[in-house]
């Protein structure tokens, strides 16, 4: 019985979460279409492992929206392919997470807010 409530739970908060997360989206900074070209090349190499209801996932996806960053994202949750890369890159199973390759090496970074400051110093003080 405590398993079902707490299922329920978990997904009316997911429905919550991204109802308000669509409702209140945020607008992206405006690029020259050069600078925007510039901004995504960049971008080609990181990847964002997520939950699509999880809080601090959604908090760096819009974060990434008001940036205007076009990183892929993978579901770790629901794709079974992205789960194995995440446990086998970055070591935990664990969202969010970002992929960073540099110079053929990938650095896998956790935490909601060390991703943030990461492309926030990365892309939005460029």
């Amino acid at each position: 019985m405590k398993t079902l409530f707490f299922w329920i739970i978990r997904n009316v908060l997911a429905i919550v979460i991204l109802t308000l997360n669509w409702v209140f989206t945020p607008r992206s900074i405006k690029r020259d279409g050069e600078a925007q070209k510039q901004v995504d090349a960049a971008t080609q190499d990181l990847t964002l492992y997520q939950y699509k209801a999880c809080p601090f996932c959604v908090k760096v996806r819009r974060s990434m929206k008001r940036a205007a960053l076009n990183i892929e994202t993978k579901d770790a949750k629901r794709c079974e392919t992205s789960k194995q890369e995440l446990l086998a890159g970055g070591g935990q199973l664990k969202v969010p997470c970002l992929k960073i390759t540099e110079n053929g090496e990938d650095r896998w970074m956790y935490e909601s807010k060390d991703i943030i400051a990461y492309l926030n110093g990365r892309f939005t003080n460029a």
